[in-house]
C-alpha cells in the first residue's frame, strides 16, 4: 500500500522558488505513475505534472512548463516538485499522487485516474 505525505508549502512572494517534498512509502511498480495535482481557490483539482515510475518524459501543465520540475530521490523515498518563478496564480493546495492501476504509457491528467493522494500542502504566492 502506498502512503504519501507532502511537505514544503508556505507563503512566498512572486518570483520566489519553493520545493515541495512527498514522502512516498510502500512498494512501487514500474507501471505506476506519480505526479502532482493542485487545487486553486474555488476550482477543481488540476494536473500539474506526472511521470511514469519507470522513468521517461515528464508531462507538465502548460502554464508551469519551464518553471516547475518533478524529480525523485530514490535514496530517501521522496517525490519532489521544484517550483521556480512562482506567480500569484500558482496559489493552491498541492497534492502528491500515485496511480497504481495505470496502463497508459503517458501520465493521465484526470484526477480520477489517481488512486493514492497525500493530504496536500498549501502554497500561497502573494506580495
Amino acid at each position: 500500500q502506498v502512503r504519501l505525505v507532502e511537505s514544503g508549502g508556505g507563503l512566498v512572494q512572486p518570483g520566489d522558488s519553493l520545493r515541495l517534498s512527498c514522502d512516498a512509502s510502500g512498494s512501487f511498480l514500474s507501471t505506476y505513475t506519480f505526479g502532482w495535482f493542485r487545487q486553486r481557490p474555488g476550482r477543481g483539482r488540476e494536473f500539474v505534472t506526472g511521470i511514469k515510475w519507470s522513468g521517461g518524459r515528464a508531462y507538465y501543465l502548460p502554464s508551469v512548463k519551464g518553471r516547475f520540475a518533478i524529480s525523485r530521490d530514490n535514496s530517501k523515498g521522496l517525490i519532489l516538485l521544484q517550483m521556480n518563478n512562482l506567480l500569484p496564480e500558482d496559489t493552491a493546495v498541492y497534492f502528491c499522487v500515485v496511480a497504481t492501476t495505470s496502463t497508459e504509457a503517458e501520465p493521465s491528467v484526470h484526477p480520477e485516474d489517481y488512486d493514492c493522494w497525500g493530504q496536500g500542502t498549501r502554497v500561497t504566492v502573494s506580495s
